[in-house]
């Protein structure tokens, strides 16, 4: 089995990215987009997690069902999600209010 190595250059060039990233959620949270906010936050909190899964947990060089395992946990949190918001959505249903 060969190893890919990711140079450090490589890490770096993320850092640097994972940096403007934190300094434009900062600048976006300071300016008042209604309800884009939370869309903006978002994008950019999956980005962020994205980068960090594939470069600094090596998911880019892993085996795939490495990879299939953290594509599942990923869908079985969205699910989750999915499922709490909807309970909480309903929960005054029936209720008369």
């Amino acid at each position: 089995m060969t190893e890919h190595a990711i140079t450090t250059k490589h890490y770096y060039v993320i850092f640097g990215t994972l940096m403007v990233l934190l300094f434009v959620t900062v600048a976006i949270a300071e300016v008042d987009l209604g309800w884009f906010n939370i869309v903006a936050a978002l994008s950019i909190a999956c980005l962020k997690a994205v980068l960090i899964a594939v470069y600094f947990m090596h998911l880019k060089t892993a085996r795939q069902m490495t990879r299939l395992w953290a594509i599942t946990s990923v869908l079985w949190l969205g699910i989750l999600i999915v499922l709490t918001y909807s309970d909480t959505l309903t929960r005054t249903w029936g209720m008369g209010n």
